[in-house]
């Protein structure tokens, strides 16, 4: 599939410059090879715009300021709505869905890149306003793929080692990108599909094909064979971290593998104890929540809360890194009960949340109070029919239905009733 050396006339090896179409002559390159990998891009990479716009949605950024990470995204947010709670698995899915076929994606995003590569090489820059656009939208298009398969890969694989925060960067670079994608699809999909239905009309020439080819080496049949293999291969490694059964195939998802433990609380974590800061001692005996409203401020020891009624909800937790659990059977008292006792009559309002955790983002979360009146909203004191272990928030977390992962607020120390930040 490489490109080669050229031999000139009088037998010696010279390497033309890039910016020459006889640098590039691999034989595999070809428009209609070219145009198999748009279109499964083009269904690939809609679908991964639309579930991470649904990603961000999940977080309610319109309600309150500490759930919004891109403060100032303006008219970007005309599509916000208020996330639901059911299905209780739709995030899980979701986001499921968008880190999977994110990864699944990168063979068939990088042949896509390797196939029309002498196009972005080639010269005069522009021959005209139309072609000058065209080569615009095309480097903002391979710029804007490259910036966010590398930094939602980050995000997953190393808890994002980018300068500034993942959530503005990823979500304004999404529509640099999408929008880049939806010119160059407008300009590019009628030729795509007329060459897939009836290959390259007699008299036109295939412009990404080499004009020296090289010696084959594999069939532009072969290459795409090998490309989905590369797909299937990293499914088969990825999928798994959403699954239980499946969990040790997911050998380069963070938190595959193994399950962390045995017994009621051996299931998937993102955040321990330890490294959120949390002191055992302010979780010991003498931790109390702090519960506000209208009837002013109640403090409630671990022990009164327990001698509350007891609810129960079979709820996953479901991580923005694309790894889920399956359902648990958590228990400890409804959102709602507690908000009639902080004073709330009539429907329960939203609530702040606040965590004992030292910084971080979302160590305080906004609900809606569509999440608050969910029967399956849980201030959990258990999990399995045991007490939840420091790691997954003992004294006290939230678990919500159909919420990212960080709004199940861990080391749960302060809920505001109708206040939201």
């Amino acid at each position: 599939m490489g490109d080669s050396h050229h031999d000139d006339p009088a037998g010696r090896r010279s390497l033309p410059l890039p910016t020459r179409p006889a640098f590039w002559r691999s034989p595999v390159r070809g428009v209609r090879f070219t145009a198999v990998l748009g279109v499964v891009l083009l269904a690939g990479l809609t679908l991964l715009f639309v579930t991470g716009l649904l990603s961000y949605a999940a977080y309610n950024p319109g309600l309150a300021a500490v759930n919004d990470k891109t403060p100032d995204k303006g008219w970007l947010g005309f599509y916000l709505f208020d996330w639901p709670t059911g299905p209780h698995w739709l995030y899980r899915l979701n986001q499921g869905v968008h880190v999977t076929l994110g990864i699944v994606l990168v063979p068939v995003l990088l042949a896509k890149l390797w196939s029309v590569v002498p196009r972005l090489f080639a010269l005069p820059p522009a021959r005209s306003l139309g072609h000058a656009l065209e080569r615009l939208s095309l480097l903002l298009l391979v710029g804007g793929a490259l910036f966010e398969f590398l930094t939602g890969l980050l995000n997953i694989q190393l808890e994002y080692v980018f300068p500034g925060s993942f959530y503005p960067l990823h979500f304004y670079g999404a529509w640099v990108f999408f929008a880049a994608f939806t010119a160059h699809t407008v300009l590019k999909l009628p030729r795509a599909l007329r060459v897939l239905r009836h290959g390259i009309p007699s008299g036109d020439t295939d412009e990404l094909a080499s004009p020296d080819p090289a010696e084959p080496t594999v069939s532009r049949r072969g290459a795409l064979t090998v490309v989905g293999a590369g797909s299937l291969l990293l499914l088969l490694t990825s999928a798994g971290r959403s699954f239980d059964p499946l969990r040790r195939t997911a050998l380069l998802a963070p938190h595959g593998g193994a399950e962390p433990g045995t017994g009621p609380n051996g299931f998937q974590i993102n955040k321990t104890a330890a490294k959120a800061g949390i002191v055992p001692a302010e979780t010991g005996e003498h931790w109390r929540l702090v519960l506000t409203g209208p009837a002013g401020e109640l403090h409630l020891s671990r022990k009164e809360l327990a001698a509350m009624r007891q609810h129960g909800a079979a709820l996953p937790i479901a991580c923005v890194e694309g790894w889920s659990t399956s359902d648990q059977w958590w228990s400890g008292i409804r959102l709602r009960d507690l908000a009639v006792l902080a004073g709330c009559s009539g429907d329960a309002p939203g609530v702040l949340v606040e965590s004992l955790q030292r910084g971080g983002s979302f160590r305080m979360v906004a609900l809606r109070e569509n999440q608050v009146r969910d029967g399956r909203s849980l201030l959990a004191l258990g999990v399995n029919g045991a007490e939840l272990s420091p790691d997954h928030g003992y004294p006290a977390r939230v678990i919500v239905p159909a919420a990212p992962g960080v709004m199940n607020t861990k080391w749960v120390s302060r809920l505001t009733f109708g206040e939201l930040g």
